[in-house]
């Protein structure tokens, strides 16, 4: 699938998959940010990104990125297709869960993504639903 990019500072890489089989490619820092402690910050990824109709980008941290003191303010960013205007560079918004800044290096490789088809849907509904209930949320384990 070849999906149409833009890179804000040329001088860095596109993103990339670093090995035959990673799953995510990897986005970098555009510019050195600083995020305060117990803050959230935000890192522009430098790319635009013209996500194809049908599909959505998910941006996600990368696994070591919490041994920085760093998580993902929203979980996962969900680009969708529309969201690639001449001013829509992708960025992360990462939450310092520390006492101390973290800083993060331009070039850094600090977030990646993977783009998922995305399925329309339909809601059918119902006044009961028909399978027994579980005993609650998170009750098929010990936490």
């Amino acid at each position: 699938m070849k999906i149409r990019i833009k890179r804000l500072d040329k001088t860095l890489s596109l993103p990339a998959h670093q090995t035959a089989s990673a799953a995510a490619f990897d986005l970098s820092a555009r510019l050195e940010t600083i995020i305060p402690p117990r803050a959230v910050g935000y890192v522009p990824l430098n790319v635009i990104i013209a996500t194809p109709p049908g599909y959505v980008l998910n941006i996600f941290s990368r696994s070591g990125t919490h041994k920085k003191g760093l998580m993902l303010a929203n979980g996962v960013g969900v680009i969708d297709p529309d969201f690639c205007g001449e001013e829509d560079e992708i960025r992360a918004a990462y939450y310092n869960f520390t006492d101390q800044p973290v800083k993060i290096e331009r070039g850094e490789r600090i977030a990646q993504g993977i783009v998922k088809k995305r399925e329309d849907i339909e809601w059918e509904e119902v006044e009961k639903m028909e399978n027994p209930s579980r005993g609650g949320f998170g009750s098929t384990g010990v936490i």
